[in-house]
């Protein structure tokens, strides 16, 4: 493994970069996760909490999300909201619906999500990045979007190696 952002076959220059970071982060973020039984993506250390699996669910919730809004210029339909919803906003409603998947779930949801976003970016270029958008009401451009989508991955990464360690049978280490 090469530790370098750089320019990559089928993409343009700074999409590239931007794939680079991504590819480290999802990574990392599988290492992380390796090796996790069910129970352990389940496991809820506080009764507000995230469990690993909602986590994981969400990093492809919010990467899909931004492919429909970016990607297809909508909202997510009914159907992709009965999907994604959950996910998307986690709390309660994340809870009781993500559980009881082997870490392969996880694990073909985010490649499922993301091989499609490798595939749009094969189709754009640099220029694309820097088109301006609003997001959130705030002016944004596309490449602060997509650093968004592996930036968030970064922050519910930490929080899985947080609950890692939290694990019952982690609890004398």
């Amino acid at each position: 493994m090469e530790f370098m952002i750089e320019k990559l076959r089928g993409f343009s220059p700074q999409l590239g970069h931007l794939v680079s970071q991504m590819n480290y982060t999802r990574k990392t973020t599988l290492e992380a996760v390796y090796g996790l039984t069910t129970s352990e993506l389940d496991f809820l250390p506080i009764k507000n909490g995230n469990s690993i699996g909602g986590l994981l669910l969400h990093m492809a919730a919010v990467e899909k999300g931004f492919q429909i809004e970016i990607f297809e210029g909508r909202k997510p339909n009914e159907q992709e909201m009965e999907e994604w919803g959950a996910p998307y906003s986690l709390g309660e409603q994340g809870r009781n619906c993500i559980k009881g998947n082997p870490l392969e779930y996880y694990i073909a949801k985010l490649e499922e999500v993301r091989n499609r976003t490798l595939r749009e970016f094969t189709e754009l270029n640099d220029n694309w990045l820097y088109e301006n958008r609003l997001w959130d009401n705030h002016p944004s451009n596309n490449y602060f979007i997509w650093f968004h989508v592996f930036e968030d991955e970064i922050n519910h990464r930490g929080q899985i190696r947080l609950l890692r360690k939290m694990l019952p049978q982690n609890q004398n280490e």
